[in-house]
């Protein structure tokens, strides 16, 4: 089973390094709604394992989630079509108005929380005070 070691995206670059598999996958591509965005370029790294660099293109950088997908087959090189092979990564990324909407309504949530623990801690301290 191939396991693909995430070391992150950089510059626009997303790296990793992928093991257990016996031969190099005939394409590692990156895929957004079923649709191959670019092709990644895989360097030999030692036995059975290879160094994996996609650029993400600027079309998929715009307002809210979108969620990216490393895929590994045999399928034919330069084939547009989606590939069936394996999952090795997602890649979700946030970006644009719609993060800071997200972050203020979790932090107003995370805050309602907080003072919901705080107001029962104080119930129950009184209680066992007054016990």
């Amino acid at each position: 089973m191939p396991h693909f070691d995430n070391h992150g995206l950089k510059g626009g670059t997303w790296r990793g390094r992928l093991t257990g598999m016996d031969h190099a996958p005939a394409r590692v591509v990156l895929v957004q709604h079923a649709e191959v965005l670019a092709q990644a370029r895989l360097t030999a790294d030692g036995d059975a394992a290879w160094l994996v660099e996609v650029d993400l293109p600027p079309e998929v950088l715009s307002d809210g989630l979108q969620t990216l997908l490393l895929k590994a087959d045999d399928g034919p090189e330069g084939q547009d079509s989606r590939p069936e092979g394996h999952l090795l990564a997602r890649l979700p990324v946030l970006a644009g108005r719609p993060l800071d909407d997200d972050l203020t309504t979790e932090i107003a949530t995370l805050r309602a929380e907080l003072e919901l623990v705080k107001r029962e801690l104080r119930r129950f301290a009184v209680e066992t005070r007054g016990a």
